[in-house]
């Protein structure tokens, strides 16, 4: 169902509204840390062991298996939460500025915000 001419009005205002207040959000640089998904599973594989080692710990009087599953679990959240380096290649010809091209595996908001750009840059 289409918009009316006042919603697509309200919709353009808050578009504007949201690119002239926060255009340095979305086009702030940035610095080629990404998270990396392999990393967060592994992280969250290592919180749940580590969880299952705590939770085996205090049901039997083992402090060690207790504590090495605290480490664990705590291991596995600095592993989930810890951005890797994206190596990024831009090839640049000389005497004229490239824009960087995003990985395929670039996010979803990464994709709109990439669209939206090219719809700008075309009126």
């Amino acid at each position: 169902m289409p918009l009316s001419e006042q919603e697509q009005r309200l919709l353009d205002e808050m578009e504007r509204h949201l690119m002239h207040n926060d255009a340095d959000v979305v086009s702030a640089p940035r610095d080629g840390r990404t998270l990396s998904y392999r990393n967060i599973v592994y992280g969250t594989v290592l919180v749940l062991v580590g969880l299952g080692a705590l939770i085996v710990g205090v049901s039997i009087p083992l402090v060690v298996v207790g504590v090495i599953g605290f480490i664990a679990m705590l291991s596995g959240v600095v592993l989930a939460v810890t951005p890797t380096r994206a190596a990024l290649r831009v090839v640049e010809e000389p005497g004229r500025p490239t824009k960087a091209k995003a990985p395929s595996s670039s996010s979803f908001m990464d994709r709109m915000n990439d669209r939206w750009d090219r719809r700008q840059d075309d009126r």
